[in-house]
């Protein structure tokens, strides 16, 4: 087999120095994308052993592992390939493997590494929350030869943190003519218009000549777009995660027709996108960040670094144009902020503990959210995933290598029949899948033929359904999508040892949702009595998403996947549900959720009923009736006897001595007591008397619930000097103080004067300020 003759690259003269550096020690190689970084780095470490490079993105993997595979002319799968989710293409004696650092941290789970020599993280300066991750755990392991490339991040930082040299590639450009198209200098990148703004410059760039790349914050708007620029003799190809292998072969090869490329930021690093003349700089990206305590995806400004990387797309065959839609001086931040940062961190966590490491042991680049790690541990404690220590579990261990989120790998495991784990599967393969998979037609007709055959209007059913393939043919199903979700479905059915999707058992909807119940109580949520489109499951809300059919009757629904928007406040995040299945307030009472309140309590026919309600999350959910006893016999008797159904006047009398007593300690007691709670004396004292049943208080009298307080000397002249009540010509008033602001308030309760109490009529209160309130009014007394 002839090597072909290497094409030249911009890294190539650092070779040497790379070659005899990585002897010995690590190595950080700063360089442009597009230098030659990702293929030339890992042919020169292959004089160590085996090269294992991890790459962020699935289809950088596979076009780099072909282009170093042609260079060193073979086939991908023998001395190169790679692995990515679902697909792999490499063999025992492979020595160069790319693959995607979730798959790098499973294989670092099971061995440690331990078949690789070297191993290169590449274009770390994106600071991916795994490649971060995989970085710490590398350097507390420290049994491999290390090789960072980046682009942007400060190299002397680098360099402490892995104990690296640093190499840097001096890269040759043909220059870059940058143009702002802004109202003023500070203009923020901005998504108001953004289409519209972006199509003359497109124009104005194909009249130039050469390829157009365009960097658009996400599908939606490249879709837009895509459809706004159709009239441009070019040839314009979508680029982000989900496009087809064709749309992507057309975006990383050249054609012979002029070509638009509308990419996210995907074509920011790790793919070359051969031809670029021009590129277009909306300077908005789509990112989450931690917000008010939960994960939200909103559009952001991108870095000064990331606009730097963009420029440089171009100028690279000839001089290159980039045409930016913000101000040259607008405000943006150095650097995008790490992932850890901007993430919960309960994957992170898991994936820590499951690689034999407790998170917070680890040393990263820059320093974990407390918040979050807390927040993270708790979760994963709630699903028995980690021990109090932080330690992995077996159920940790089971969830793991699972390629889905926590959450749904704990939603199968927590299935306990056959049927009932391959309907989660196939849900969570839905769920899972970037793309979305299904939706409904619009329209009356269609909605009257789907709740036909979905009378429940249950999102769960519908996604099953179409997985494998039952669906009405009012379900429009995206064929993309759901060959994607179908391969997420066969692998995880077949890590479980379940038949395959074409086999699947029947689905039983009420047997499987409360299976969920059971599982994950957390995933309820009732309606908000006022707000309908709202749900709160007690501890967070959500808002009923457009992508649901939700119907408006249920008030209670188990809530299966949401995404968080940033509001417009600083703290505001709105959550939306977007797969619901609907349930009854009666499956929540019998899975033992909610707690029971009484509410008041009730005789009948001579005896004492305690009036319960079951609420869950604000709304009462199931009431009921039944005799008192124990202590809600006890509650209930107190009751009567406060409110003068039992001893008729004792009760009274009781709250008056209890408010007295508390104003004496707070006025006149050397040594102040705890005040006291009238309810919880009463029935602290029926229980010291014995009483067990409702017979029982035949056998007391008032005598036997007598408080002593404040002495009888003390009392009359305590009394004079500060009542609660008084009694007026045609008026009745009751008293507050308020000692710290040395103020008396004096409300009126009944009485037919028009006029309020005159200073004589009261008390001498010396140094006290006077208020009488009637309703809303207050007067100050003279």
């Amino acid at each position: 087999m002839t090597t072909p003759t290497p094409l030249k690259l911009p890294l190539d003269p650092l070779k040497s120095d790379v070659e005899s550096t990585i002897q010995t020690r690590n190595i950080i190689v700063q360089a442009d994308t597009g230098t030659g970084k990702s293929t030339r780095l890992p042919v020169w470490a292959m004089s160590l052993g085996k090269v294992l490079v991890v790459e962020p993105r699935r289809v950088a993997c596979t076009s780099l592992a072909s282009f170093v595979a042609e260079s060193l002319g073979c086939d991908v799968g023998s001395d190169v390939g790679y692995a990515i989710k679902f697909d792999y293409c490499f063999n025992e004696n492979t020595n160069i493997i790319f693959a995607t650092p979730g798959v790098v941290l499973r294989w670092f789970s099971e061995d440690k590494l331990a078949q690789f020599q070297v191993v290169m993280i590449d274009e770390f300066h994106e600071r991916r929350a795994e490649t971060d991750l995989l970085a710490a755990l590398l350097l507390k392991n420290d049994k491999h030869r290390l090789m960072i490339t980046s682009a942007t991040l400060d190299s002397d930082r680098l360099s402490h943190y892995f104990d690296a040299d640093v190499l840097k590639a001096n890269v040759e450009s043909y220059g870059v003519t940058v143009s702002y198209h802004a109202r003023d200098s500070q203009f923020m990148p901005n998504a108001r218009d953004i289409e519209q703004r972006l199509v003359p410059v497109a124009e104005t760039a194909i009249e130039r000549g050469g390829d157009v790349l365009v960097f658009l914050p996400g599908k939606k708007e490249i879709n837009t777009c895509q459809g706004l620029l159709k009239h441009l003799d070019a040839d314009v190809i979508p680029l982000h995660a989900s496009v087809s292998d064709a749309d992507r072969k057309r975006a990383l090869e050249m054609g012979e027709r002029q070509r638009v490329v509308l990419a996210t930021n995907v074509a920011e690093t790790s793919l070359t996108i051969p031809g670029v003349v021009t590129v277009i700089d909306t300077g908005l990206e789509r990112r989450t960040h931690q917000r008010n305590g939960r994960t939200a995806l909103a559009l952001h400004a991108i870095s000064q670094a990331s606009a730097k990387q963009r420029a440089g797309r171009a100028g690279r065959i000839t001089a290159g144009f980039c045409e930016k839609l913000y101000g040259a001086h607008a405000p943006l931040e150095l650097f995008t902020p790490p992932e850890l940062e901007r993430e919960d961190l309960i994957e992170t966590m898991l994936a820590a503990a499951c690689c034999g490491y407790c998170l917070d042991e680890l040393a990263f680049l820059s320093s974990l959210p407390e918040k979050s790690l807390k927040s993270a541990k708790e979760r994963l404690l709630n699903m028995r995933s980690i021990d109090d220590e932080g330690h992995v579990t077996e159920h940790g261990r089971l969830l793991y290598p699972l390629p889905i989120d926590s959450i749904f790998a704990h939603l199968i495991t927590g299935m306990t029949t056959k049927s009932n784990r391959e309907a989660m599967c196939d849900l969570a393969a839905v769920l899972q899948t970037p793309m979305r998979v299904w939706q409904r037609q619009s329209g009356d007709l269609a909605f009257d033929a789907y709740k036909e055959w979905n009378s429940t209007l249950c999102d769960v059913v519908t996604s099953v359904a179409v997985i494998r393939g039952e669906q009405p043919d009012e379900v429009v199903v995206d064929t993309l999508a759901l060959n994607e979700a179908r391969v997420l479905s066969a692998s995880l059915r077949e890590a479980l040892g379940l038949p395959q999707w074409e086999a699947a058992s029947r689905f039983d909807r009420e047997r499987f949702l409360r299976n969920v119940i059971e599982a994950s109580a957390e995933l309820i949520y009732v309606r908000r009595e006022k707000r309908q489109q709202a749900f709160g499951n007690g501890s967070c809300e959500v808002v009923l998403s457009r992508d649901s059919d939700f119907p408006a009757d249920p008030q209670a629904a188990i809530v299966f996947d949401q995404f968080h928007l940033a509001g417009k406040g600083s703290k505001q995040t709105t959550s939306y549900a977007t797969c619901l299945a609907p349930i009854s307030f009666k499956w929540i009472g019998e899975a033992g959720l909610g707690e029971w309140v009484v509410v008041e309590h009730q005789k009948r026919d001579g005896v004492l009923l305690d009036c319960k309600q079951r609420v869950y999350a604000g709304r009462v959910i199931e009431t009921t009736q039944q005799q008192a006893e124990g202590q809600g016999l006890i509650l209930a008797m107190c009751h009567q006897i406060l409110n003068g159904e039992l001893f008729p006047g004792v009760g009274a009398e009781l709250i008056e001595a209890v408010a007295y007593w508390n104003l004496f300690q707070q006025f006149e007691a050397k040594q102040p007591e705890p005040t006291i709670d009238v309810s919880t004396w009463l029935c602290d004292r029926l229980i010291a008397l014995g009483i067990e049943s409702q017979d029982d208080i035949e056998l007391i009298d008032e005598k036997d619930l007598t408080f002593e307080g404040i002495p009888d000397w003390e009392l009359k002249d305590f009394v004079l000097k500060y009542p609660l009540r008084l009694t007026l010509a045609e008026l009745h008033v009751s008293v507050e103080y308020n000692k710290i602001k040395r103020t008396v308030i004096v409300h009126h309760e009944k009485g037919s004067r028009k006029d309020g109490p005159k200073r004589w009529e009261l008390p001498q209160w010396k140094g006290w300020k006077i208020q009488y309130k009637k309703a809303s009014r207050v007067i100050t007394i003279i």
